[in-house]
């Protein structure tokens, strides 16, 4: 018995392959007999597995864009999150011109900014057939410009 283990350590030392052509041959005729028989069974719990990793990470997109997961379809593309970051204004703009505190002049910005929001989603749209460096230098100017409105509307909204 110790004769045969320093046998296969030495084979191993050798650098003797682990998996030899016999071996594969008999792995491949193993595998032709059980996998019909082992394949029904294993195959619906497959299929379960594979839904729930992606729903999983539907719900990771979708916590990371800060939308429900049924609305992770309508922002796709590399501008997704900026896209997404405009609805939430637009919305947040909804919000301050329906709130009873509302002054002429919350009401004016909120139109204002709804006229420069529709122009940073036509910009988000456009970067998407740009070139790497161009796209990037796009999707910054609009993530300053929706973070200088972000602050206004949330200081109109007295948060």
């Amino acid at each position: 018995m110790a004769r045969k283990a320093k046998q296969d350590k030495a084979k191993q030392d050798e650098g003797e392959a682990r998996i030899t052509p016999k071996k594969v041959k008999n792995a491949v005729a193993v595998a032709k007999i059980l996998g019909p028989a082992v394949l029904p069974v294993i195959a619906p719990y497959a299929v379960r597995a594979a839904g729930a990793a992606r729903e999983a990470y539907d719900r990771y997109q979708a916590r990371k864009l800060g939308v429900a997961v049924d609305q992770l379809g309508e922002y796709t593309g590399r501008g997704a999150a900026l896209h997404a970051r405009i609805a939430g204004l637009v919305q947040g703009l909804g919000e301050l011109r329906k709130s009873a505190k509302a002054t002429e002049a919350d009401k004016k910005f909120a139109d204002e900014t709804q006229s420069t929001l529709e122009q940073l989603s036509a910009t988000a749209r456009a970067a998407e057939r740009m070139p790497a460096a161009r796209r990037k230098a796009a999707h910054r100017a609009v993530t300053g410009e929706l973070e200088r409105l972000e602050d206004q509307l949330l200081h109109r909204l007295g948060i």
